[in-house]
């Protein structure tokens, strides 16, 4: 597996929070944790900004994608709003992921839980050849 450096770090002093990571060495997505103070109570149809406390610059040419995790879908009813969120090579600020309660009990997020997906792609830009279709 073709393996890229990504630059990291945590955007509040003293953060503990745990580095985006692969569960196994055959997943595509690094889980992403909440950096939450306290508890986040999601009621039924409520969204927020959950912040992970990290923050990327990825080399020219790549992209991170943030998505669902399907365990939080399917147990809990919860997902990503913006889903799949792009994070542009040249972004500099802390990642966030918006969720969302689709289920019918409210959702506690905690500090440290996982919230999301990162999966890095590599981009192509496009040059247009406009042609009579």
């Amino acid at each position: 597996m073709e393996r890229i450096d990504v630059k990291i770090k945590r955007v509040r002093d003293g953060g503990d929070i745990t580095l985006p990571r692969y569960m196994t060495s055959h997943s595509a997505g690094m889980d992403l944790y909440a950096d939450v103070v306290g508890e986040i109570i999601l009621q039924p149809m409520e969204r927020r900004l959950i912040p992970t406390g990290i923050a990327i610059a990825l080399p020219d040419g790549f992209e991170a994608q943030i998505r669902p995790r399907s365990g939080l879908a399917i147990n809990h009813g919860i997902t990503l709003l913006n889903s799949p969120g792009t994070i542009d090579a040249d972004y500099r600020g802390e990642i966030s992921v918006i969720m969302i309660n689709l289920g019918d009990k409210p959702f506690i997020v905690k500090k440290g839980d996982r919230v999301g997906q990162m999966v890095i792609n590599k981009i192509y830009h496009a040059a247009w050849d406009t042609v009579g279709l």
